[in-house]
């Protein structure tokens, strides 16, 4: 497992570095075939603007439209071959005009929301003055990296009677922002390949989550039956011994030391029994089957029935508890066996993760809502990352160099099980080396 795991995150980190580098790619291509496409419509969106315009270049031009250059008297020969002359588009309409047919045609041809700017020039020195333009060409025109411009020929047929009579002219178009008009028309597409892509990374996350989980279960089901196997192999021992001692014969008959010997097998029964009432009880938080009998019960009188029990070890530990009950209501709502377990649990750790000369502190205060029970102790201490995990169910602290530590990492998921079914609260801080408080904040009884 420890080698395919790596394994497999690997090959999936390649497989979707892979995916999305080649959508990228496809993008990029996407882009620009859809551009070109673009620019295929604005030059046909041209063309057929130029055929309408070009049918009317050559024509005689109308007194309306027509411009004649200033410097010419009435009568002259060159003001009747000024007039007689054929026109040009830029003569023979406006620049509105010419905007007219540009968005008809593009809209025609599916360019609707696009905006254009355009002008017509004459490539005739003398009719340099003749253009027709838009009113934003100029500035548009100069933004080369955004924009787009485009130039169409005005000419007459080639054989026409006025080829080479009337000027040749140019049609302009520029398209502003033309590649946000591309994204804009590909914005579903690549809406749906970012979901999709985001959609394979959850996937991604969400395997590899199962994975460390199925790893992280594993570790814990080979720490806990190791756990198990020492935890009954320590009694089963004991009371191999006993039974051994009992079949003696200078056992036998002394009555006195036979009754120590089968206390010795009662007491190591009794430590059996509540370690498979330990596993049992984790089962049934599994299945959420734990049944609360709630009555009024005194903290107080819990508190110190337990300290009662513990007194040979703290003894054994060389230490004592300084108790604090300062909470005048002391009475709760709660299940009295499952609560004094909570508490006995929380002394059990203070007392097994701790050191010569421990100090037991146990305090309650009332609050406007129920009361505070704090359990303080001047042991071992954990790092942060251990209190984030203790109330993980089979987690047990790493102790260095004190192996006297025992159980299965139940205790204190079973604590918090506990407190979140009777709608309490229970916050732990913890500093290494100086110890581990437990508060317990419990609503009142009603």
């Amino acid at each position: 497992m420890k080698r395919i795991f790596p394994l497999i995150i690997i090959l999936v980190s390649l497989s979707l570095i892979g995916i999305i580098l080649i959508q990228v790619s496809w993008f990029r291509s996407m882009l620009e075939v859809r551009e070109e496409q673009l620019a295929e419509k604005v030059v046909k969106a041209m063309q057929v603007t130029a055929d309408d315009l070009i049918q009317q270049k050559g024509t005689m031009p109308s007194l309306k439209n027509n411009r004649i250059r200033p410097n010419l008297n009435w009568p002259s020969d060159q003001l009747m071959m000024e007039m007689m002359k054929p026109s040009t588009i830029s003569q023979k309409f406006t620049a509105f005009e010419v905007e007219e047919k540009l968005r008809k045609n593009f809209n025609d041809i599916g360019l609707r929301d696009t905006r254009f700017e355009f002008v017509i020039t004459s490539d005739a020195g003398f009719l340099s003055y003749d253009e027709l333009r838009s009113k934003g060409f100029d500035k548009e025109v100069e933004d080369t990296i955004r924009n787009r411009s485009f130039i169409f020929p005005l000419q007459v047929p080639a054989g026409s009677s006025l080829e080479g009579l009337v000027p040749e002219e140019v049609m302009v178009v520029v398209v502003p922002n033309i590649k946000h008009i591309v994204f804009r028309e590909l914005r579903w597409m690549i809406a749906g390949a970012v979901l999709f892509t985001l959609i394979l990374l959850a996937a991604f996350y969400v395997t590899v989550s199962a994975l460390l989980n199925q790893k992280k279960l594993s570790e814990i089901k080979n720490d806990f039956i190791n756990n198990m196997t020492h935890e009954f192999k320590t009694p089963l021992a004991t009371i191999s011994l006993a039974v051994d001692a009992l079949r003696t014969e200078k056992v036998a008959n002394d009555r006195e030391k036979g009754q120590y010997f089968t206390g010795i097998i009662k007491e190591e029964n009794k430590r059996m029994n509540k370690q498979v009432e330990t596993i049992l009880q984790a089962a049934l938080m599994d299945r959420q089957e734990i049944q609360l009998s709630k009555r009024p019960i005194r903290v107080h009188a819990v508190i110190e029935q337990v300290l009662e029990n513990f007194d040979l070890q703290l003894q054994s530990k060389g230490g004592h508890a300084d108790i604090q009950l300062n909470a005048v209501n002391d009475e709760i709502m709660a299940d009295e066996v499952h609560f004094t377990n909570l508490i006995s649990n929380l002394v059990d750790n203070a007392v097994k993760y701790s050191k010569d000369n421990l100090l037991l502190k146990i305090s309650t205060v009332n609050t406007s809502k129920g009361i505070l029970i704090r359990i303080e102790d001047n042991g071992i201490g954990m790092t942060k990352e251990n209190v984030k995990k203790i109330f993980e169910k089979f987690y047990r602290v790493h102790t260095g160099n004190l192996h006297n530590v025992k159980g299965f990492g139940l205790g204190l998921s079973y604590v918090k099980t506990i407190v979140d079914a009777h709608n309490g609260k229970i916050k732990v801080d913890s500093t290494p080396g100086k110890g581990t408080s437990f508060t317990i904040d419990m609503p009142a009884g009603k």
